[in-house]
């Protein structure tokens, strides 16, 4: 145990070295995009409001999930398949087991995207219900929807989400190579439906999201917030009737009902879920 600080200080060391460079680069690219192509014009990302709260989540995210992807997946093995030793571990892991693993990496790659995402889509739509909505209400209180605004997740929320789901398909066997092609993917492409463009790509709309498609899912209830709940793949919501895109209209106004009283601040955010 006593080794343990240094192995927590050294990965967010080497969370921040990956996460810092990422960040600038999208600032760079979605900062010059939304001067040419903004949705809705105004004041730019860094003059949003409530910058520093999603600056924070921002950075903490990455190590939040870091940390709890690998706890859960180590926790899995040992109550499914037994193991318990870390070389074993390692080895379980290091490309995947059963049949899944025995496929290209490329089509473990695309499995992977697919599944997470037809997963994703009925989660999406359990956290806008029953009491659930009280943690994903945290990613909604956002009035300055942009790329930033991508990683403000309550960690309940990502532990029955994203980090679950990535931690279910690992176990299935497919290999953890696959996340070397679609970490940078789904990094960008989170950040880009977030973005502050007024893109909808055409008839592509209906292959992928894009910025206004999510833009939608971030208004009011009875403008849209009830739809739109793919993050990759639409046809989610072409097939089960949640597909919402005006013609010729833009989303405005973004947030929760409660704007008001909502906290502004990650602390006060975080425990907002348990105050309810």
């Amino acid at each position: 145990m006593p080794g343990l600080p240094t192995e927590i200080v050294e990965m967010l060391g080497q969370t921040l070295a990956k996460v810092v460079p990422v960040t600038i680069a999208l600032a760079l690219v979605f900062s010059l995009l939304s001067h040419f192509w903004a949705c809705n014009p105004g004041k730019p990302w860094w003059r949003k409001r409530e910058l520093v709260t999603d600056i924070c989540y921002w950075f903490l995210v990455p190590l939040f999930a870091r940390v709890f992807r690998i706890g859960l997946l180590v926790l899995g093995t040992a109550l499914l398949f037994g193991i318990h030793d870390a070389d074993e571990l390692i080895a379980f892991y290091d490309n995947g087991h059963g049949p899944l693993s025995r496929m290209p990496l490329w089509l473990q790659a695309m499995l992977f995207l697919v599944a997470a995402d037809f997963m994703m889509y009925w989660l999406h739509r359990m956290f806008h219900g029953g009491g659930f909505w009280k943690y994903h209400a945290i990613h909604h209180s956002s009035e300055d929807v942009d790329w930033i605004s991508a990683a403000r997740f309550h960690p309940v929320n990502l532990v029955l989400g994203t980090i679950g789901v990535d931690v279910a398909l690992l176990i299935a066997g497919i290999s953890p190579g696959v996340m070397l092609w679609l970490g940078p993917f789904n990094i960008f492409h989170s950040a880009f439906v977030h973005a502050n463009l007024n893109w909808t790509l055409g008839p592509f709309r209906y292959v992928v999201a894009t910025p206004v498609f999510h833009r939608w899912h971030h208004t009011s209830r009875e403008e849209g917030g009830d739809t739109n709940f793919a993050g990759t793949f639409p046809l989610w919501d072409i097939l089960f009737g949640t597909f919402r895109m005006p013609k010729g209209a833009l989303p405005e106004q973004y947030g929760v009902d409660d704007q008001s009283s909502f906290p502004r601040e990650i602390i006060g955010q975080l425990a907002y879920p348990f105050r309810k």
